[in-house]
């Protein structure tokens, strides 16, 4: 089934820095730009690190106050975390300021995919890469919000035709399918209860759907039938069926 990818929503002109782009030109870019992070890349335009804000203002924050009593030492210290800021606190270049190893995503990833990825490491933004790991791209969570933008009707017109045509083989009336504000409503009869799953199942992949109601009936319940023929049932659909 047809999903939109990052590539199609990401910014191709990307504002970067190199290994030794110095702290203040960083902290120009991300100002000039109005942007609140960027990638670093090597000679290869392969990226090696990331900058946000946050790795900025740690540097700020970890500068010492020389009217301030001396630290003393504590084991906290020597965590990870605590070295990495530490580190940071020192730096001067976007080499040393940088967070790495970088969090990506390819041009041809799916949006689904993207949103996944940011969530799990919760990062604003993530560097695109082509097939050579090479920057070709950047997507924010707003470009992946215009998923969300999509009209009602190319996505009832998409359920129609992926889900009900080319998947179960089914005429493009005899299941009536309704999409408001993104909710798509499924109602009508179907002959196996498998049919019905495998529409919801896809319906809920769909690029722009918030959720869907189920009010599909079906004439015979499959559930309990051997694998195999429903496996091959019309080809592909089959592999929407729900595993457990």
């Amino acid at each position: 089934m047809k999903q939109n990818k990052v590539g199609s929503v990401m910014t191709t002109e990307v504002v970067r820095a190199a290994y030794g782009t110095p702290f203040k030109e960083v902290a120009r870019l991300l100002g000039r730009h109005r942007i609140s992070g960027l990638p670093v890349v090597d000679d290869d335009e392969k990226v090696i690190g990331v900058i946000s804000e946050t790795d900025l203002i740690i540097r700020q924050a970890e500068t010492p106050d020389p009217y301030e009593p001396k630290k003393r030492f504590r084991l906290t210290d020597l965590t990870r975390d605590a070295r990495s800021r530490a580190a940071k606190a020192r730096a001067r270049t976007a080499g040393r300021l940088m967070t790495e190893p970088p969090v990506t995503v390819r041009a041809d990833d799916t949006i689904v995919e993207a949103a996944r990825t940011m969530a799990r490491h919760r990062v604003e933004r993530l560097p695109v890469l082509d097939e050579e790991e090479r920057l070709v791209g950047i997507v924010t969570r707003r470009d992946l919000l215009q998923v969300f933008l999509r009209p009602d009707a190319e996505i009832r017109d998409q359920v129609v035709e992926e889900v009900l045509v080319r998947a179960l083989w089914l005429a493009p009336r005899s299941i009536d399918v309704m999409v408001v504000e993104g909710v798509v409503t499924l109602s009508g009869d179907m002959e196996r209860k498998s049919e019905t799953k495998i529409a919801v199942s896809m319906t809920q992949r769909i690029d722009g759907v918030v959720a869907v109601v189920d009010q599909l009936t079906y004439r015979s319940d499959d559930a309990g039938l051997p694998g195999p023929d429903e496996r091959a049932f019309h080809g592909m659909a089959a592999n929407w069926l729900p595993r457990v």
